[in-house]
């Protein structure tokens, strides 16, 4: 049966393509193949932080964290000054309820009313139109904590 040998011929021609005969060689990359992504340092990853401060909290923060941006004698309560974090705990900064804080999804973090917004919903809307994952929102949120972490104050 000679269509049975030409079955047979095409499943071990797919089979070898599919997983990638021993002896083929590897096709080079594509010129401008974007290539994996070194690591942060510690000052891009603060950079970093601070572009999403200056593009989300500033204006009721203020440029320094102080708490005095331009809409902040509009607010009630007052934005927090966000320099004292640490200070106000003993020194230590709570990178983790920081996180949860502007996250702001999890409603144990909110902690009765919340007047700041949920920035892990904003940043989950952005990261859908721009089909990225849950891991990019946490990521932004992790740059934005170690920003602040950067400006602290004794």
């Amino acid at each position: 049966m000679p269509t049975q040998g030409i079955g047979h011929a095409f499943a071990s021609v797919a089979l070898a393509l599919a997983l990638g005969c021993a002896t083929a060689e590897r096709a080079p990359e594509p010129a401008g193949a974007p290539e994996a992504a070194a690591p942060l340092t510690e000052s891009q990853r603060v950079a970093a932080g601070r572009l999403e401060y200056e593009n989300y909290c500033m204006a009721c923060h203020g440029i320094n964290g102080d708490g005095n941006g331009p809409v902040a004698p509009f607010m009630t309560p007052r934005p927090t000054d966000l320099r004292t974090i640490a200070a106000r705990r003993r020194g230590v900064f709570p990178h983790a309820a920081m996180q949860a804080m502007i996250d702001g999804r999890d409603p144990l973090a909110a902690h009765g009313s919340r007047e700041m917004p949920i920035w892990g919903d904003a940043f989950r809307t952005e990261a859908y139109i721009e089909q990225a994952t849950e891991t990019r929102v946490r990521g932004r949120v992790v740059l934005l904590v170690q920003y602040l972490d950067s400006i602290q104050q004794p």
